[in-house]
């Protein structure tokens, strides 16, 4: 347990022996609920590890945020007609 100040914007900082304790890196997503009782901070998992081994890639893509664009792009097309 530990004390910390929330900012002007209701922002805090998690101290970083608890970040490493739960495995939150930066740029990684949390989850966060919400009640009468207090706020719950959850790390979530990379996405890629629930899938991980589901498909075989030959070819990783250079930029990987283009390509997902470019599928998405390709597949609403095809939706569409």
């Amino acid at each position: 347990m530990k004390n910390v100040k929330v900012d002007e914007k209701g922002r805090v900082i998690l101290p970083k022996n608890m970040r490493e304790k739960a495995g939150v890196k930066e740029g990684s997503y949390v989850k966060i609920k919400a009640d009468e009782r207090g706020i719950i901070i959850e790390p979530i998992g990379p996405i890629a590890d629930k899938y991980f081994g589901a498909f075989k890639i030959t070819k990783w893509p250079e930029d990987l945020d283009e390509f997902a664009i470019e599928v998405i792009r390709k597949w609403w097309t095809r939706k569409a007609t």
